[in-house]
């Protein structure tokens, strides 16, 4: 059942395309700290920079994995059902998009589609909420779409994965993306991007 308070964005359109110019700029600048400014009300079990994200990336055509937090509650499933049209899975393998909740937990990235070597685009986008993203902080980032170096903080940041980071990096042109959404904030660290450091 939909949440009686909750709503999509103030304006459908306009912030769909401005909330996904965002999203690609996020992921033409690796690690970059992009600004997000959502005009909408999900329900309460959804940090609002997820549901933004999920708002303008997912549509009918786009079949999308909840992580348990979330696929336990229906006002979540109700709420992107309605304004997406996407159909929900239970299998992180058929996912085009997973929104996770929490980042401590997120499964490991095998357990998501990495695509293959003919078509290396049917692969999944994690989408990760978490508390805070800064342009200075533990991890430093080398790869395409970064001029040497870049630095970014991301609150919190699970140590497994630095690891899972360079083993999916190894798979290219295979492997998932990753998108981290704050609630104001976002940045994507896509399968090319290489972790220098991690401290």
């Amino acid at each position: 059942m939909l949440a009686a308070d909750s709503t999509g964005f103030a304006d459908p359109v306009l912030d769909a395309q401005s909330t996904f110019r965002t999203l690609m700029d996020a992921f033409a600048r690796p690690g970059s700290v992009q600004r997000l400014a959502p005009r909408l009300v999900p329900p309460a079990g959804l940090a609002i920079g997820l549901a933004a994200v999920a708002l303008a990336l997912c549509d009918h055509e786009t079949a999308v994995w909840l992580d348990p937090p979330l696929a336990a509650d229906r006002e979540v499933a109700a709420y992107l059902a309605f304004h997406t049209g996407a159909g929900l899975t239970t299998d992180p393998r058929e996912a085009a998009f997973a929104l996770v909740s929490d980042l401590a937990a997120l499964p490991p990235f095998g357990s998501f589609s990495v695509g293959d070597d003919a078509y290396p685009d049917r692969s999944t986008t994690i989408v990760a909420a978490v508390s805070g993203l800064a342009e200075a902080g533990a991890l430093r980032l080398a790869g395409p779409g970064i001029d040497g170096e870049r630095q970014l903080g991301v609150a919190p940041w699970p140590a497994h994965l630095t690891g899972e980071l360079a083993e999916n990096r190894a798979l290219f042109p295979r492997g998932v993306d990753l998108v981290l959404v704050a609630p104001q904030a976002v940045a994507a660290l896509p399968r090319t991007t290489r972790i220098v450091e991690a401290r």
